[in-house]
């Protein structure tokens, strides 16, 4: 029973088993710890994919971009 004297969870079809039950519970306790964690971690560094500033020209001293064949698949590599 929860503090306002509702049940946390109600099983309204069915009839699971203690074992069931337990595993609901522990993945929705896990689920919600992760949940905790991850809002108090601050915010994280976006990926290299969604930085948009790997779309924009690098400086002068790094040179030409690759050009002719399989510069397509060079494209690709981190800069």
């Amino acid at each position: 029973m929860s503090t306002t004297g509702k049940p946390f969870l109600q099983i309204v079809r069915g009839d699971p088993t203690p074992e069931e039950i337990a595993a609901l519970v522990a993945v929705l306790t896990a689920r919600a710890q992760a949940h905790a964690a991850a809002s108090t971690a601050g915010p994280s560094t976006p990926s290299r994919w969604a930085d948009r500033s790997r779309l924009t020209r690098g400086p002068v001293s790094e040179g030409l971009r690759p050009r002719g064949p399989g510069a397509w698949r060079a494209s690709a590599y981190p800069r």
